[in-house]
């Protein structure tokens, strides 16, 4: 099985086959849903915020920059950075958590996984070709998706998932790549929107030693901090240009000497691509630090909540009368597990459409 290959063998044309990949999943339904999709914020709360889109967007920006300069598959790294979202719930990562809460308390220990939902809408929930479900991606941008993230040795639902891809190594650097662009991507937007909201400020940011550093770069500039938008985006270019440089730094000899494209390695392997320790434990204390003072506001929590209540509640009424669903799910309904197609149905929802359609069930 080579990288580049696909499950139906198709023609070449004038692109590359992972340029092919990032075509078809840019064309894709499930790629303009992302738009109404909760990053942090929900989708109501203004024009402003980051989606799952823009972050996706974002994301593969990064990905792609990072791919280039260690001369990788700068197109597969696109793929993947823009596919791996696709699975994701409405209502951010508190969404995809209930949900599979709701799986696995109705019996299935296997619960949700956004990456193997992601798979899901490749390989089978895409409708585009008579003559096949999905999008027909190459095997390098299928296993991207579903170990674009650490830890990368997964355990998924179907068997022949395992059979036709080691679930148990690290996956190509490109996926790596993806892993740590999406880090800094969200990090950094997440703080942009966070302060923009007024839900956190830089000097609450100041205990950590990496925003202290950037914010010295800010200010070297003479940006004014009363200069909001301006001292903002200033903070969140020299954010993304620290990580990224760093990363450059550390990764690329790493990947020089052991550059093989989709390489078989060991989970027990050290990564090729990531940050020198000291800057590895300034990021997990700025994690740390957003997941107190930012993600767990009392702002955040209470549109959690509720998007929560929505999760259960849809999962609850659609379990117990399965007319709900749509024509073609409830088409689904013949060849495939009730609470899968269910959970393929809401793992499709955007923020609005979800929140209407508890109401209305509900009658609120």
């Amino acid at each position: 099985m080579q990288p580049y290959e696909r499950f139906h063998p198709i023609d070449d044309d004038f692109r590359s086959p992972y340029a092919r990949d990032r075509d078809r999943i840019i064309h894709s339904g499930s790629f303009r849903k992302l738009e109404y999709k909760t990053q942090v914020f929900l989708n109501q709360e203004g024009d402003f915020f980051r989606t799952r889109l823009t972050h996706s967007i974002e994301v593969s920006q990064i990905a792609r920059s990072i791919a280039s300069h260690l001369g990788l598959q700068e197109a597969l790294a696109e793929s993947i950075a823009l596919a791996h979202d696709l699975g994701h719930t409405p209502f951010g990562h508190v969404g995809g958590d209930t949900l599979d809460q709701c799986l696995r308390d109705a019996g299935y220990p296997n619960g949700f996984d956004h990456n193997y939902q992601s798979f899901r809408v490749v390989t089978l929930l895409e409708k585009r070709y008579r003559q096949f479900d999905g999008l027909n991606l190459t095997f390098a941008t299928l296993e991207g998706i579903l170990k674009h993230s650490y830890p990368y040795n997964k355990r998924f639902l179907a068997p022949w998932i395992d059979a036709q891809f080691d679930l148990s190594t690290h996956p190509s650097d490109e996926a790596m790549v993806v892993d740590r662009a999406d880090e800094i991507a969200y990090m950094s937007h997440d703080i942009d929107d966070g302060v923009h909201a007024g839900l956190i400020t830089f000097d609450t940011l100041k205990e950590s030693a990496l925003i202290r550093e950037i914010l010295a770069k800010v200010h070297a500039e003479g940006v004014d901090e009363e200069n909001d938008e301006m001292f903002r985006y200033r903070f969140s270019s020299h954010f993304i240009n620290h990580l990224v440089y760093s990363l450059l730094e550390y990764s690329q000899e790493k990947v020089e000497t052991g550059r093989v494209l989709a390489a078989v390695r060991s989970a027990a392997d050290p990564l090729p691509i990531g940050f020198e320790p000291e800057l590895e434990t300034q990021i997990k204390k700025l994690k740390k630090l957003l997941f107190r003072e930012l993600y767990q506001h009392k702002t955040i929590m209470r549109k959690m909540y509720a998007g929560k209540q929505a999760i259960r509640g849809l999962y609850a009424a659609l379990t117990e009368e399965p007319k709900l669903l749509p024509t073609y799910y409830r088409k689904q309904l013949e060849v495939r597990d009730k609470h899968r197609v269910i959970a393929d149905y809401m793992a499709s929802m955007s923020d609005r459409f979800a929140m209407r359609l508890y109401n209305e069930v509900y009658g609120r």
